[in-house]
């Protein structure tokens, strides 16, 4: 039985790569690139080489990731590693018949419009593959391997790295125009990453007034399998003294809290607050 949750977990989190992977080659190779926008990266180092050389996006991305993944290999360890060389591969393909179908017509030729789509699309794809265990490659990466040991987010990594590598290409392409709609999709595709991130990872703290608080707290940590703390209160209309449950809980899981409730004490009254980071079991590590 727990061979084949891991076979599932394993082919789950590939579908979802794979699809994540599609995204961002649409966002590349239908907005992006026939529109000559500059993304940060391999990839854009990529599109860099594909402008100068002809040499498709896909082949560069294959190389230069494959160079970084073996020097990375050792710190970011074998599933991490083996994840990402599977992402790296699809990504490689994808990019390949990508720019292959779509030439260089874009989909959209607005380029404040190309832009804005190709780098939401980018920064949802890239977001889903970190919340699988892997990445993109590239300088996503190295954000990976800071992110593992300090408390900077992902995106604000990769945007500041990626602010290098865009402005490096201006000596090459001297459009300012151009750079300005790269930095555009950049911040679009920081921005992204992190909402997808942490939209995932998002808590809330509910208090519950309720007159069965044992019964709610035992379903709650028999259902949602979250701990439950019991805070003593008087209510000051009633002067009745009473139990007040507490709990933690991702926002997915605030649904589920709601439900038992609403089935045991529809009287009850419920906050729902959101809070700023939950650190510890079953949440997130605390990092120097």
């Amino acid at each position: 039985m727990k061979d084949k949750t891991y076979i599932w977990h394993e082919l789950k989190s590939h579908i979802i790569i794979t699809v994540a992977v599609a995204l961002s080659a649409l966002g590349w190779c239908g907005f992006l690139i026939p529109n000559q926008m500059l993304g940060g990266g391999v990839s854009g180092l990529s599109t860099i080489v594909y402008w100068l050389t002809g040499i498709p996006a896909g082949i560069m991305i294959f190389v230069l990731n494959a160079i970084l993944i073996i020097i990375s290999f050792k710190s970011l360890g074998r599933r991490f590693a083996i994840s990402t060389i599977y992402s790296v591969i699809m990504t490689s393909v994808m990019f390949y018949f990508g720019q292959k179908y779509f030439g260089d017509t874009p989909l959209i030729a607005d380029k404040f419009l190309a832009s804005v789509l190709g780098a939401s699309l980018n920064g949802v794809a890239c977001g889903f593959i970190f919340l699988e265990g892997s990445s993109t490659g590239g300088t996503d990466v190295i954000a990976v391997m800071i992110n593992k040991y300090r408390n900077v987010t992902i995106g604000r990594l990769s945007l500041f790295i990626n602010v290098v590598v865009i402005g490096c290409s201006y000596f090459v392409f001297k459009d300012i125009e151009l750079l300005i709609y790269s930095y555009v999709g950049l911040m679009i595709t920081s921005y992204t990453i992190d909402m997808t991130m942490n939209g995932s990872k998002q808590s809330v703290q509910m208090f519950i007034f309720t007159s069965k608080p044992h019964e709610i707290a035992d379903r709650v940590g028999e259902e949602v399998r979250r701990g439950v703390t019991m805070i003593k209160g008087t209510g000051w209309y009633s002067k009745k003294e009473s139990e007040i449950v507490m709990v933690v809980v991702r926002k997915t899981e605030s649904q589920g809290v709601i439900r038992i409730v609403k089935q045991l004490d529809p009287e009850a009254f419920v906050s729902v607050n959101t809070v700023m980071g939950v650190y510890g079991k079953g949440f997130e590590m605390m990092k120097k």
